[in-house]
């Protein structure tokens, strides 16, 4: 094993670590607001707690093979592995930009003044929730399908030439069609990203016109507060921009290293942690100007302190 083989297997366990704390972090707050907290529910739980799944679910099926990998275990899975693996991850990846495109249109939605198209959605935009989530479970199990075809273990001779290699998977020899179905992802990807990204830009035009209403007010306590509507909706549009940028950048990578007649680790090792960048970052800030969170973090460190306190006692 090469030492910086170890530097990327530790950077890996470090990135993992830090996906799983946040996204464990975020899980059991909504698991603790359902179960104890009914009356602070809100429609948008649903969706932030299908999209935290998603990223703990990506972040495993992405990043641990890479860690197996970089320790020197390079021929860890067969192709049924191999297969299993690369399904799994896809499919994640296809429920992450689903999700966040609805999230994104949800609270577009959800802010729409009265007088504007979107306000006839609000009444049944609630109820189409859990369908939506599980027609995207359903339309990204189908579209991957040709994943457990398409791909097997990766032997070791050298891979060369236009076709998708990781340090443990590659595309089959037998499938001549890889390039069309990269396009057919990327295709159906940018049908979620566009629309998500042009309700993120409404959305700044209703902030942007909601603050120049506040200025002309004289009461300079009404314009320091601002609406808990606001808030979320600033948190959301920070969250879409970051999935944007990590989106465009590990899509440029992928096809760079597709293209890249000399496969290079390096590069499908800096691939992997683009893909795997939003999913880690994406909890912390859903996490940001949410105060219920903060009591939730504050009741957890009172528990520790509490049964620090009475294992002392002892």
């Amino acid at each position: 094993m090469l030492p910086t083989d170890a530097v990327w297997g530790g950077f890996f366990l470090l990135h993992i670590c830090i996906g799983y704390m946040g996204n464990s972090l975020l899980l059991g707050f909504y698991v603790y607001t359902f179960l104890t907290q009914s009356h602070l529910k809100k429609p948008i739980d649903g969706i932030l707690l299908h999209l935290t799944l998603v990223n703990i679910l990506t972040i495993t099926f992405r990043l641990i093979p890479d860690v197996v990998s970089s320790f020197g275990v390079r021929h860890f899975l067969n192709d049924a592995g191999c297969k299993a693996m690369m399904f799994m991850y896809r499919v994640t990846r296809g429920l992450s930009i689903c999700t966040t495109a609805l999230l994104s249109a949800f609270q577009a939605v959800t802010i729409s003044p009265g007088n504007s198209k979107w306000a006839w959605l609000k009444s049944i935009s609630s109820g189409c929730i859990y369908p939506a989530l599980l027609f995207f479970w359903g339309i990204n199990l189908l579209i991957y399908i040709h994943i457990i075809l398409a791909k097997e273990a990766n032997p070791n001779s050298t891979v060369a030439g236009s076709r998708y290699s990781s340090l443990y998977c590659q595309t089959s020899r037998s499938t001549g069609n890889s390039q069309t179905f990269l396009s057919a992802m990327v295709i159906r990807d940018l049908l979620f990203v566009v629309p998500m990204m042009g309700f993120s830009l409404y959305m700044v035009n209703l902030i942007y016109r909601h603050r120049q209403r506040v200025r002309h007010m004289h009461s300079s306590r009404l314009y320091s507060q601002t609406p808990p509507e606001i808030k979320a909706t600033h948190t959301i549009v920070l969250l879409v921009s970051c999935f944007v940028f990590f989106y465009c950048a590990n899509n440029f990578s992928t096809f760079y290293v597709f293209y890249r007649l000399q496969k290079n680790p390096g590069l499908e090792r800096i691939t992997g942690t683009l893909a795997s960048c939003y999913p880690t970052i994406c909890p912390f800030v859903l996490m940001k100007n949410n105060k219920i969170m903060s009591k939730f973090t504050s009741s957890l460190s009172q528990m520790r302190i509490t049964f620090s306190g009475r294992a002392f006692s002892r």
